[in-house]
């Protein structure tokens, strides 16, 4: 998939208009038989099914919020092969809104989208929800974790979603979906493990009335058990091999870190191995999904064991203060519809105190703080342009595409979403 880049100055991009908000539409019957008749060659060779629990306690036209897991570009085409016929609308990022100048906009409303930008606090989204719900008297489709999971985990979800369930006063559905993530994983650049088969569990996870008498709390504990997966584990205790010769290419987007030497940046994905360009230690993606070592000790067999590890060694650095991203980035920024707008080169760092942006020239400067966001907007081969680190407000988004300096994408979204429990933390600590 791909978006609308233009080169434009970073002063006229910067005195561009932002683009006004609308309220969301509902699909047509139109529109999602089309959609819906996309899935058939979406899916063909996944040898899709799911099973369905609880759903017949869900009136047949009674509005609901579908919560999602994130797991590759299947996820919409899973969502409308069980939802359909029922009129949902999707929340999804705004930077899909982008192309054929201001087409695109147009279209995803059409179907029934709702753009908001990933990891920025936007109250209007909340309001757009309850708009569908109350005034449209549609479903609305979430993926609360908001980026596609880089360990095949859950990605952290939004401290408050037990609040916004309540505001919101509709049952709740979950979509969780076994064998998309492996078949597409974010890291394998696009590259598609054809032998893997897709299956999805939806069920009613909570009705109308646990959302009324359950407390903030117990509804937040619920969603986080409901999205405690594990693809990798899965794909183990499910003995799904996977044989392409190609499963551990990019593999050094998500560990790149050795356990044997420490060394950063290093680690190259290649066919079936990860190699350390510092130590030379090699490591074996088995068929099932395990990391082995050719020679001595396996550190971790399991990968999401090794991302672990990495959160921990990242978290450790900001504490004692050795953490800093510090690199050279091509820029784009987002201001509205119509294209993704290149504006030059410039500069990002990370450190304790957040990022700091600066470029073209001296005319850019843009600071966000570790409270600014829960998460990180990071992704890999982003529009099939490249690796991002994606900051911004409300008004922009700033697209750092990083020049050199080996992998750093998921070490950088490992520090922003720890620097802000730390952040957290501290500030509890001096309001008591």
């Amino acid at each position: 998939m791909k978006t609308t880049v233009k080169e434009m100055d970073f002063e006229k991009v910067m005195a561009l208009p932002h683009y006004p908000h609308q309220h969301p539409k509902k699909p047509n019957l139109f529109w999602r038989t089309f959609i819906r008749g996309l899935t058939i060659p979406g899916l063909a060779g996944t040898r899709f099914s799911y099973t369905s629990e609880g759903m017949e306690q869900l009136g047949e036209g009674e509005p609901c919020l579908i919560l999602m897991n994130h797991s590759c570009f299947l996820d919409l085409q899973i969502a409308y092969r069980i939802l359909y016929p029922r009129p949902f609308n999707i929340i999804c990022t705004s930077d899909g809104f982008v192309g054929m100048g201001g087409l695109m906009a147009w279209l995803m409303r059409t179907i029934g989208c709702v753009p908001t930008q990933k990891f920025v606090t936007d109250l209007t989204l909340v309001q757009d929800m309850a708009y569908c719900l109350k005034t449209l008297k549609t479903s609305v489709l979430m993926y609360p974790e908001a980026s596609y999971s880089f360990d095949g985990t859950c990605t952290p979800l939004p401290r408050k979603m037990g609040i916004l369930l309540k505001k919101l006063d509709v049952p709740v559905v979950m979509i969780e979906t076994f064998g998309a993530f492996s078949r597409n994983p974010l890291y394998n650049e696009l590259q598609v493990r054809k032998s893997v088969p897709v299956t999805a569990k939806v069920r009613l996870l909570y009705t109308r009335e646990d959302v009324e008498t359950k407390t903030v709390k117990e509804l937040s504990d619920g969603l986080d058990t409901a999205f405690s997966f594990d693809h990798f584990r899965w794909q183990k205790e499910n003995g799904i091999e996977i044989t392409d010769d190609f499963r551990a290419d990019g593999l050094n987007r998500i560990l790149y870190r050795c356990p044997h030497c420490g060394a950063e940046g290093k680690m190259v994905g290649k066919g079936t191995t990860l190699t350390c360009g510092g130590c030379g230690k090699i490591w074996t993606l088995t068929p099932l999904g395990e990391m082995e070592a050719t020679a001595g000790q396996t550190e971790f067999s399991h990968i999401p064991d090794w991302y672990r590890w990495e959160r921990e060694q990242v978290r450790q650095q900001l504490l004692d203060g050795t953490y800093r991203l510090d690199l050279d980035v091509d820029i784009a920024i987002m201001v509205d519809f119509k294209a993704i707008y290149k504006v030059g080169q410039g500069h990002l760092t990370h450190d304790r105190d957040g990022f700091t942006l600066t470029g073209c020239d001296g005319r850019l400067r843009y600071t966000q703080k570790p409270t600014a966001s829960y998460g990180l907007y990071a992704d890999y081969y982003w529009y099939e342009i490249g690796d991002i680190i994606c900051i911004g407000d409300n008004q922009r988004l700033y697209y750092c595409f990083p020049k050199g300096g080996g992998d750093v994408v998921a070490r950088t979204r490992l520090a922003a979403e720890e620097l802000y429990k730390l952040s957290k933390t501290q500030r509890k600590a001096v309001h008591a």
